[in-house]
Formats: structure tokens, sequence, C-alpha cells
């Protein structure tokens, strides 16, 4: 452990160096934080002292990068109101239900499609099914997208694929590594999952004068300490019962979102969300080795291909089911096309069950692929609608209905 402050501090400094690149070339800086953890880790050189493997390092910067997830969805809760969750909450629930549908049924056909055996289909799905939210906080929060109207069903989705990775990793788990699973653990699970969030959230709120009281702290110092223990406790209590620590996160922004001293937390907070969310993207990168990318080369691209036409349709009627614009309705899709952590995790499940080992580099390559057009897509969402719509033609489809409506009335 002697080198463990040198490795960090390399760490650290690629990270800036990512960082400049990106401000230069004006790019989103997220792909460039997991592409240089990809050119360093586990298969870098080492240079006497300085070792870009970050072998004794790699536990702690793991932990950091868990942190700076929690940061980044913490901070989105702020930015957002529950107040607004609650009152689209049929929407939400429609909009959800869409999106994991239209999205696990096109994960479960490619899989058999490409031949591959019933439980790796069954991994393949899932990982395909599943958006990162720490990549979608992390854009909605850099383009100032949290006030936006479609925002809401975004944050709902997400919460929403929780609910539904709560269940189907009980479910998955059973099928690969014992080889069966209970029907009543998996309703269990879910219960507790959905029990948790609509409580957190609903106590939270009729808690909101007590909050106030309780984060009356003149010194900054003690107020950061109140928030971080409330933030680290909810976030670790939330993964004990198998709803995601992000998660947990979330609903800690959004509660304290309703109290008189958002705004302060709000300032307080934003750099430890930019040092730790970029640590994340960085630790994230750590974990894919380049070397075993090829493998799974057009698995890989046939799987974003799919993942990019199931997301804009879902994000299509999800949006449209809210009552939502076409381009609202357009941003859902191009915003939560990126995959990530939960992603990885599945992979991880598929591994540790003794599945086929191109699950691993298959699931690598195409996160890494999405982590870097998801941001894109994000950003250049005018374009992109633009130019499905001289296609499609939906404002001037709705400006006729809604002409053809006056008229009739």
């Amino acid at each position: 452990m002697d080198h463990v402050v040198l490795e960090l501090g390399l760490a650290v400094g690629l990270v800036a160096l990512a960082g400049l690149l990106s401000s230069k070339l004006r790019f989103s800086v997220i792909p460039f934080y997991i592409l240089v953890g990809m050119i360093v880790g586990p298969h870098a050189p080492k240079f006497g002292n300085f070792d870009f493997r970050f072998i004794e390092s790699g536990e702690l910067i793991e932990l950091l990068g868990r942190m700076g997830v929690l940061f980044l969805l913490f901070y989105l809760g702020l930015e957002f109101s529950v107040g607004r969750l609650i009152k689209a909450g049929k929407s939400i629930a429609i909009g959800g239900t869409i999106y994991i549908a239209i999205n696990f049924t096109l994960g479960l056909l490619y899989g058999f499609l490409a031949g591959l055996p019933f439980q790796e289909v069954l991994v393949l799905a899932g990982i395909t099914s599943i958006s990162s939210s720490a990549i979608v906080a992390k854009v909605l929060i850099d383009l100032k997208r949290t006030a936006n109207a479609e925002t809401e069903m975004i944050l709902g989705i997400i919460m929403f694929e929780d609910i539904f990775l709560a269940v189907y990793i009980s479910v998955l788990s059973g099928l690969v590594l014992s080889g069966a699973s209970s029907i009543g653990g998996v309703i269990l699970s879910a219960g507790v999952a959905l029990g948790f969030m609509l409580l957190f959230i609903i106590l939270g709120r009729l808690a909101t004068p007590l909050l106030n009281k309780v984060f009356n702290i003149r010194s900054n110092e003690l107020f950061l300490l109140a928030v971080f223990a409330t933030l680290f406790i909810v976030a670790g209590f939330s993964e004990t019962i198998h709803v995601a620590e992000a998660i947990g996160a979330l609903l800690v922004g959004l509660v304290l979102a309703e109290t008189d001293h958002m705004k302060r937390i709000e300032h307080l907070i934003l750099p430890f969300r930019d040092f730790f969310g970029a640590l994340f993207f960085f630790s994230f990168g750590l974990t894919i080795n380049p070397f075993e990318l090829l493998d799974a080369f057009w698995l890989s691209i046939g799987a974003v291909a799919i993942t990019l036409f199931g997301n804009f349709l879902a994000g299509m009627l999800a949006g449209r089911s809210a009552g939502l614009s076409h381009k609202a309705s357009s941003n859902i899709g191009l915003t939560i096309v990126s995959r990530g952590e939960f992603s990885i995790i599945l992979a991880n499940l598929g591994k540790a069950g003794g599945l086929m080992q191109l699950l691993q580099p298959f699931a690598a390559l195409y996160v890494l692929i999405l982590a870097i057009l998801g941001p894109i897509l994000t950003k250049e969402s005018k374009h992109v609608y633009r130019f499905l719509n001289s296609i499609f033609r939906w404002e001037q489809r709705s400006k006729k209905k809604t002409e053809a409506k006056a008229t009739s009335s």
C-alpha cells in the first residue's frame, strides 16, 4: 500500500488531462474520461514507481467512483421536484412499462437470432434494457435540461428501471447461479423496491418542516456533514434491501429539494459532484480491456443498432402517451440511450454463473459505444429531431390535427 496516494494522484492527473482535451475540442467530457481509463488500467505499463495499472489503488478508485454516482444522482434529485414526480405518477408508470417492454423484447429477439443459449439470451436482454443513471444524470446537468418538460419522464423511467432491475436480478440470479427461482422471492423483491421508493417520497414530503429545522445549521462544515451522512446512510440502506444505491441518492435529492436549504446544498455539493463524478467514469474505463473487445465486435454493433431504434421508439411512445410534444418525446429516447454500470453488473452475473465468456467483451464494447454515442445524441438532439421530422413530418401532422379540431368545434 506504499504507492496508493501516488497512484491516486496519477489517476486524478489523467482525468484532468482528459477534461482539458475535451474542452479544447468542445466535446462531451464523458467519453474522454472513459477512454483514458481504458488506455491505462491492468494492461498498462509500469515506469518505476509510476504504476499506471492502478493495482494498489484500484479498490480506492472504485469506491470513489461509486461515490461519484451517488453525487450525480443526488444533485439531479436536487434539481428536480418531488411534487412534479408525484403528479406525473401515472404517465411515468405507463412510460416506464413501454420503455422496458420494447427494449427487453428487442434484446430477447436479438439474442435468439444471434444463436445464443437461453441463459445467455436472458443476460443479453438485461444488458440492453437498462440505461446508465450516472451518464444520464451527468448529461442532463451539463446541458442544463433538468427543467425541461421531458425530464420528469426521464427520471421516472430511471426509477422504473430500478424496480425492473431488482426483480430481474432476482430471477436471473436464481436461474444462472442456482438453476431455480422462487416466484415468491421475486414478488417480494419487487414489492420491497417499489414500497421503499413510495414510502420514502411520501414521508420525506411530510417531513419537510422537520427537515428545515434539522438542517438549519450555520456552519458549512457541520451542514455538509449532516447532508453527507443523510446521503450515504440512505443510499447504503437502499442497497441492503436490493434497491440500487444510486436510486437511494436520487430519492434523498428529491426530498431535500423540497426544503428551504436546497440552494445552499446545491452550491456546496457542486465541487464534490464534479470531482467524484469524473472519477466514476474513469474507474468505469479501467474495467474495460481494449484487447478483448474485437471478439464481440459484430454482436455489439448489432445490439447498438437495435438499442438506438428501441430507445427512440420507446421514447416517442412514452412521451406521446404523457402528452409531450414530438420534440420532447424524441429527447427522451436520445437522452436515455447510454448504457453503463447496470449492464456491467449483469455481465458479471453471467460470468459468475459460468456462462459464455463472450458476454464480458460484448458488454464492455456495447457499453463503451453507447457511453460515447449517448451524450453526443443528447447534445445534438435538436438536429436529430429536425432531420427525422423532415422525413416523418410530425409537426405538420400535429398542426393539421389541431386545425381540424378547431374547424369541427
